[in-house]
């Protein structure tokens, strides 16, 4: 429990995030893809509009992608996935000024203009910087929290046949060696994600799921991220639009372990589930 306490809150574009509870991280895909709500939000103005109802409904953090990673999505060039991220950061600047913002991208210039030009103050990086070489000296120059995920391989193959010793031992192995590199390149504020459902079996995103509160040892932010995911809709025989139940349990075992911000397409749900998971884990760890 020591090195939970130990991590209080990050600092993004000059105002502290709190994690004495949870934060809540609200999901946008511009994407016609994305294997939840691709092609949902078709234009700016409707990514705007979204964006302000995810504000509405708790978000602190709002996460902003213009390319799918499910397994067997196409690609798209930088030069699409940067237009579409401008359009879509500038429309809900406009409506929404005060807002974090994230930008879900592996692209270090796509996460510098994003952050220079387009006013995001966090990078989310699926990679954790081993897709694009020059991702942590962007990163450590930009003094922006970044977001480190675990995937093993890459997008396109991820998903074929995920082996691992440990799973949750190799992937605090691995995080161990990327942070040291992160740290390296100036990055101050590192925010870990286990990538749920990015190069793990189901078992295996079970496996994390029940033991997250191990990655403590890090000593940094956990961010969880389980939405309407395959590990959820496999399990229930459904699709991800009918797996909000399995997403809100999986939360709550996600607060209960510790984790520190909750990337979720639905955020008033996942308000919530902190604001009823926390009230439980304080009788558990302290009886009242």
């Amino acid at each position: 429990m020591e090195a939970i306490n130990r991590v209080r809150s990050i600092c993004v574009m000059g105002r502290v995030v709190d994690f004495s509870v949870p934060a809540v991280m609200g999901i946008i895909n511009y994407t016609p893809d994305s294997f939840y709500d691709g092609g949902k939000y078709r234009n700016p103005d409707a990514v705007a509009g979204h964006a302000v109802r995810l504000a509405e409904d708790g978000a602190d953090i709002i996460d902003v992608g213009a390319v799918s990673t499910r397994p067997g999505a196409p690609g798209i060039s930088e030069k699409e996935e940067t237009g579409r991220l401008a359009e879509a950061l500038e429309a809900i600047r406009k409506e929404l000024p005060e807002v974090i913002l994230s930008v879900d991208t592996w692209r270090s210039g796509v996460a510098e203009i994003m952050i220079r030009d387009y006013g995001a103050g966090i990078i989310n990086d699926i990679s954790a910087g081993r897709l694009d070489d020059r991702m942590l000296d962007t990163a450590g120059k930009l003094k922006v929290p970044y977001i480190a995920m675990h995937m093993q391989g890459t997008p396109a193959t991820m998903q074929e046949n995920p082996v691992y010793r440990d799973v949750v031992n190799d992937i605090i192995l691995y995080f161990s060696e990327r942070v040291r590199i992160m740290r390296d390149a100036g990055i101050d504020d590192i925010i870990i994600d286990p990538g749920f459902g990015f190069g793990k079996s189901v078992d295996h995103n079970y496996e994390i799921a029940a033991r997250l509160k191990e990655f403590h040892v890090l000593e940094l932010p956990v961010l969880a991220g389980f939405s309407r995911k395959s590990m959820i809709y496999k399990v229930l025989g459904r699709g991800p639009g009918d797996a909000l139940g399995g997403t809100i349990a999986l939360n709550t075992v996600a607060v209960m372990n510790g984790a520190h911000i909750l990337r979720v397409h639905d955020v008033r749900e996942a308000r919530d589930t902190i604001e009823v998971a926390m009230r439980l884990k304080r009788v558990v760890e302290h009886g009242k």
